[in-house]
């Protein structure tokens, strides 16, 4: 169970990472801030292009104007000439140039028309990207903020969850357990030394010769006692019967000793 939260809590680690960068407020912002300048250089480009269309229908329709007006001068030339059939000739070419002057006129009101939507429609970019930009600075300082004071208030509140503290508490066991294993190898250091600590086996095997030592010669003490008391017996009755029931006492006395002594 423990393995699995800990994966759990790395995988949605990684996952919040990844979501976090493709929500990035700044990125998101900036990105947008590009695709608004982008479009608005299509719209520049869109309207040099018109513009320049504008003016070439402009100097076609000068020069259809132009020659307009030189067929009708001829047309005049030629009736003063007497000349009819000249002049309605001339006329007629008259008559063209005007046709294609009217014509170039239409396509030129729709040019203008055209030019004066792109040039509204590119003051219009422009203001917005200046504004976007403007409150693209505010919104990442605001998403600064708002991420810092969440993560002060994360470590303030303690909100990180139940599996961060028990992840703190296996680490605090885990260190607590390598303090003991090292307290065990400096003791079992200490005895390879030859420095015996209290409490050790060889040290308890001391103690015991040392207390049967002591049981030894408080058993000496106490047979030397017992063959003072025989000796003083011995000396008021010299019969081998009496002598016999005194070591025979001895004998007793000394074999209860040996076995309070466990010996």
């Amino acid at each position: 169970m423990n393995l699995f939260d800990r994966f759990t809590r790395v995988a949605k680690s990684n996952l919040n990472n990844v979501l976090k960068n493709l929500e990035d407020p700044e990125k998101i912002m900036s990105q947008a801030v590009e695709d608004m300048q982008a479009d608005l250089v299509k719209i520049r480009q869109s309207y040099a292009e018109v513009t320049a269309t504008q003016r070439r229908l402009l100097k076609q329709k000068e020069q259809a104007d132009s020659l307009a007006e030189d067929w009708k001068a001829r047309a005049q030339l030629a009736l003063q000439k007497d000349n009819e059939e000249l002049a309605r000739e001339a006329l007629t070419r008259r008559q063209q140039q005007v046709d294609a002057s009217n014509d170039l006129q239409v396509q030129i009101d729709v040019q203008v028309a055209s030019i004066d939507k792109l040039y509204e429609g590119m003051q219009m970019l422009e203001s917005k990207i200046m504004e976007a930009r403007s409150k693209k600075e505010q919104m990442v300082a605001r998403a600064r903020t708002a991420q810092s004071t969440q993560k002060v208030n994360d470590m303030l509140s303690g909100v990180t969850g139940k599996t961060s503290m028990d992840a703190f508490k296996r680490m605090e066991e885990k260190v607590e357990t390598l303090e003991a294993a090292a307290e065990v190898s400096a003791e079992m250091s200490a005895i390879d030394s030859g420095n015996l600590l209290p409490g050790s086996s060889l040290e308890k095997q001391f103690a015991a010769l040392e207390g049967a030592t002591a049981v030894d010669d408080e058993l000496s003490k106490m047979k030397q006692n017992l063959l003072t008391g025989s000796s003083s017996e011995g000396a008021s009755s010299s019969s081998s019967s009496s002598s016999s029931s005194s070591n025979s006492g001895v004998d007793s006395e000394l074999e209860k000793l040996k076995r309070d002594a466990g010996l």
